[in-house]
């Protein structure tokens, strides 16, 4: 059976969680991380030294890194809905994932989300946060104009590219914080919301990280 580590409420279990309610996997979940500790643990530094989650093992196949995980899981377990076999198709998630990882995620997590909400208010660099949220606009008015005239981020269906720029918006949309107009993400954010793996594992509870 597929082992998961990691709380639910951290941002890249979420994106790992999503894929394997999307994939119908039968899976264990093992809270680890935050207020679940763990991390230090020997048996789990084994599974991965670096001492972070998420992590699985599939039947023997351990794996960490959410964005690893996603690619091994959809190329293992995905079919061509979410891992096509011709790379040139296969490419449009994979530049999503890593535009994600290196471009919106850093802005949004680390920059708004870290900075903003699980600081303390006396203790919040308000023009870092400011700068953060300015970039978020911008990535996600970009994301806006690619979803002017498709559905998803890579067509007519969601794929891999979905995941790790879809996971943001839940929290995006839920803090109180100055957002551009975005139609079309609102509407892709719609549309995800009616996905039952998305709502089950994305939109949760996040009020025990505010600082």
């Amino acid at each position: 059976m597929l082992t998961i580590w990691g709380r639910r409420n951290s941002f890249n279990v979420q994106k790992v969680m999503w894929l394997v309610g999307e994939l119908a996997l039968d899976h264990a979940h093992v809270p680890l991380g935050g207020a679940f500790g763990g991390l230090d643990d020997p048996q789990f530094r084994a599974k991965n030294p670096h001492g972070r989650i998420p992590v699985i093992d599939d039947e023997g196949v351990v794996v960490w890194e959410s964005h690893a995980i996603l690619r091994y899981l959809a190329a293992r377990h995905g079919g061509e809905a979410f891992w096509p076999a011709d790379a040139a198709t296969r490419s449009y998630p994979d530049r999503w994932m890593d535009w994600a990882q290196t471009t919106l995620q850093p802005a949004f997590v680390d920059g708004v989300f870290m900075g903003y909400y699980r600081t303390p208010e006396e203790k919040r660099d308000w023009p870092a946060i400011n700068a953060a949220v300015a970039r978020c606009a911008q990535h996600y008015r970009f994301l806006d104009s690619w979803l002017a005239d498709r559905p998803f981020l890579a067509g007519d269906e969601p794929t891999l590219a979905d995941i790790p720029a879809g996971t943001t918006l839940y929290r995006y949309f839920s803090l109180d914080i100055e957002r551009p107009s975005l139609p079309n993400v609102e509407t892709w954010y719609a549309r995800l919301c009616e996905r039952p793996a998305y709502r089950q594992h994305v939109m949760v509870p996040f009020d025990d990280l505010k600082g």
